[in-house]
């Protein structure tokens, strides 16, 4: 077989992995069906507060692997066996992407999927690890300050692609294009939450319950 039918069977196994939906199988082993609960969304925040804090780090640490994984191994792997000459750089973030519209729209749950910021990350940490510290610093000063998972994400986000214009930009402009496209695309799908911060009904996420009455 020649190189390209290699490469567009790592890139459709990428979406296949991206596509697990591990939030709704790990809220349904305990018995809830996430996409009925809180916000409906089956990422790693709705699984944390509709399932358990725990829980939802599990979800988040899956979800990000199974972006991290085609990113990072996928080319690797097959230039290892002899299947394709080279490791590009374009394949890589082409696995890594294809992770992502995976978990965004899942063909197991009819395209219907989550928002992407954890598989995102996965895939940062293959191919642009420093923008991703930066961004993960922006996440937690704002997440730390207002207690919003989707501000920090969509302040991320932004952040993101400005340190990758600052730090790849000498190598091409093709790392710093695909940051910008896939921190729209994480915007984009914060587009409710987004709304929901304007009129001050979007959800914190609270780590100690409050004290009932009379306690």
């Amino acid at each position: 077989m020649t190189p390209t039918p290699w490469i567009i069977i790592a890139i459709s196994v990428a979406y296949l992995l991206g596509s697990i939906p591990f939030g709704l199988l790990i809220a349904k082993a305990r018995g809830i069906d996430i996409r009925k609960t809180g916000s409906c969304n089956i990422g790693a925040t709705n699984v944390m507060r509709s399932v358990g804090k725990r829980w939802g780090i599990l979800t988040l640490l899956l979800d990000a692997l199974k972006g991290l994984l085609p990113a990072a191994t996928f080319p690797m792997l097959l230039h290892n066996m002899d299947l394709i000459p080279d490791v590009e750089g374009w394949f890589k973030i082409a696995c890594g992407c294809a992770a992502i519209l995976g978990h965004n729209f899942p063909i197991y749950l009819k395209f219907k999927g989550g928002k992407g910021v954890a598989t995102s990350a996965g895939v940062l940490i293959g191919i642009a690890p420093q923008a991703l510290l930066i961004g993960l610093a922006a996440f937690a000063l704002v997440f730390a300050t207002t207690r919003y998972v989707s501000l920090g994400s969509v302040i991320a986000a932004v952040v993101i692609p400005i340190a990758g214009v600052l730090l790849y930009r000498e190598d091409g402009p093709l790392i710093p294009s695909v940051l910008v496209i896939l921190s729209l695309l994480v915007i984009w799908r914060h587009k409710a939450n987004l709304r929901r911060l304007l009129n001050g009904t979007e959800n914190k996420i609270q780590f100690r319950k409050k004290k009932q009455q009379g306690d």
